[in-house]
């Protein structure tokens, strides 16, 4: 398991390394530690769960916590996000105002990837640069402006001098970047999302950084997107909101 996946794990869901590397579910009270990825961070945290190595990974409101325990202490990962696990899940959450939000594959790549850009413009953005694209609604994905995990590189590739695609890293935390990519309808099919992801990829593998790429179980071009780019499946996650 990539050592930086599993120390930034062990931020975000308030336990160790090892047990996040070991084959045991764990169940941590929830404390807002530094290192932690804040994209779209809200104040309070019912619950989240990771699927990982196997096992599940709980953090959390003691109360939600001591149900969870009680009931998937032993239950293993591989299926756990499947409708029936999660209506029995959001089921226990609801009795303690709150439901299920979100829940999303994650992928990872450890290694630059050779790109082939002749056939494009490429134009790179970085810092203030980003802000030009605020209220852009065509690059949605690419560029969040999040304020806990704040925008801080973008690809655009061009061609007569007109976007055609965009990929952008968020800086979800000091060791980890969430890559995001919109594509105009114009230039779908030709791999321009796979190519952008690649880039971007490879300058922040050039950082020292961690690139990690997330999106629905169901956008399978998404997932195509990110196999071709050279990531792989590395973890699932669950976000709670609270009802009301």
């Amino acid at each position: 398991m990539n050592g930086i996946l599993c120390r930034q794990l062990a931020l975000d869901y308030c336990c160790s390394p090892e047990e996040v590397a070991d084959g045991q579910n764990h169940f941590s009270p929830y404390r807002p530690l530094e290192g932690r990825r804040r994209f779209l961070e809200t104040e309070e945290t019912g619950l989240k769960i990771a699927a990982v190595n196997g096992k599940l990974l709980f953090t959390g409101r003691e109360e939600i916590l001591a149900r969870c325990r009680e009931r998937y202490e032993s239950v293993g990962s591989a299926w756990f996000f499947e409708f029936e696990a999660l209506r029995e899940l959001d089921a226990l959450l609801r009795g303690d105002g709150w439901r299920i939000g979100t829940a999303h594959p994650f992928f990872l790549s450890e290694t630059p990837s050779e790109i082939d850009a002749s056939a494009y413009g490429i134009r790179w953005y970085r810092g203030a640069e980003i802000e030009a694209f605020r209220g852009d609604g065509r690059f949605r994905e690419a560029f969040s402006f999040c304020p806990e995990a704040p925008d801080v590189l973008g690809v655009a590739a061009l061609r007569g001098g007109r976007i055609l695609g965009m990929a952008g890293a968020s800086a979800d935390s000091p060791t980890m970047w969430q890559i995001g990519i919109n594509v105009e309808p114009e230039a779908r099919g030709e791999g321009v999302a796979s190519m952008l992801v690649g880039l971007l990829k490879n300058e922040i593998l050039k950082s020292g950084i961690l690139p990690f790429y997330g999106t629905a179980a169901s956008h399978i071009a998404s997932q195509r997107t990110a196999l071709a780019a050279g990531f792989l499946p590395a973890w699932a996650e669950l976000v709670t909101t609270k009802i009301g």
